[in-house]
């Protein structure tokens, strides 16, 4: 079985404080896009769980999350079968796109198609939230209000589909050390951080200042984007490192990307996708 696992934007990420439980509660608007990984899941008949990736610089052991989900899986059903799971990545990971938590979840449901283990919704879900606090949005496989620690999901309907280019730099964002500087951190005097509003949706995201005042770059890579002409608005995705723009209709986006390798950094990773179209490959990616 071949499946697709969708990366992830933050339309909105706002954090309304810490809990008692030491996790942040908040409140974001995500929504899937068409870059996606690809996760092949095959029974074997020796029992075991064996897992490959063709990114040698993910875990591949217990800690893994596709490898979590598919020993929650079988922990869950009793289903003694072994499996094998290949994984190719496309969704670069330590960008703020919720590369790992799509493969779990995507695991979860591919598992539960393979074996017909008959999991309702409900049953997936409360497995996912044990696996982290983005997969349960993955899920739903639709755009969602979340809340919580990110495992309350509430699918809502975009108005329409919309074009994107991401951009990221060589560098990832630790999302642990992102929220723990979220308190103390200030906001650069040159950034704007104020809400963008794009079809009805309030365009915000509250880890950027902690975020740009140590990764400056990010901060004047979005300064950069709000002056370009072809983008409508631009926001930092989740922890980041990834920014997203989101593209006027009739742009060219690889004139955009080049111009931002140019301009801004020459190790720029981009790519142009959508909100809102199929679970579908990127149209490119650099």
């Amino acid at each position: 079985m071949q499946l697709l696992a969708p990366a992830k934007i933050n339309l909105s990420f706002e954090i309304k404080g810490r809990r008692v439980d030491g996790f942040h509660e908040i409140e974001t608007l995500m929504a899937p896009i068409s870059l996606a990984d690809q996760l092949t899941l095959q029974r074997r008949e020796d029992g075991e769980i064996r897992f490959s990736c063709d990114d040698p610089s993910l875990p591949a052991g217990a800690d893994n999350l596709v490898v979590r989900a598919a020993n929650l899986f079988r922990e869950t059903t009793a289903i003694s079968c072994g499996i094998a799971i290949e994984l190719e990545k496309r969704i670069p990971h330590g960008a703020g796109l919720g590369g790992g938590s799509s493969d779990a979840a995507s695991t979860l449901l591919g598992l539960n198609e393979l074996f017909e283990a008959d999991l309702e919704q409900g049953d997936l879900l409360r497995l996912a939230a044990q696996i982290g606090s983005d997969v349960p949005f993955f899920i739903v496989q639709s755009a969602a209000i979340c809340r919580g620690r990110g495992e309350v999901v509430s699918p809502i309907s975009l108005v329409s589909s919309f074009r994107l280019l991401l951009l990221k730099p060589d560098f990832g964002v630790p999302t642990p050390w992102a929220y723990g500087r979220w308190k103390e951190s200030r906001e650069l005097p040159e950034v704007d951080y104020s809400a963008q509003e794009f079809r009805g949706v309030r365009c915000v995201n509250d880890l950027e200042r902690p975020v740009f005042e140590k990764f400056v770059l990010l901060a004047h890579l979005k300064q950069w984007l709000r002056q370009q002409p072809e983008v409508a608005i631009a926001l930092m995705s989740g922890s980041g490192s990834t920014l997203f723009a989101v593209l006027r209709d009739g742009t060219d986006s690889q004139e955009l990307a080049a111009r931002a390798r140019t301009q801004i950094d020459a190790t720029l990773w981009t790519c142009n996708c959508e909100v809102g179209g199929s679970s579908a490959p990127p149209l490119d990616a650099k």
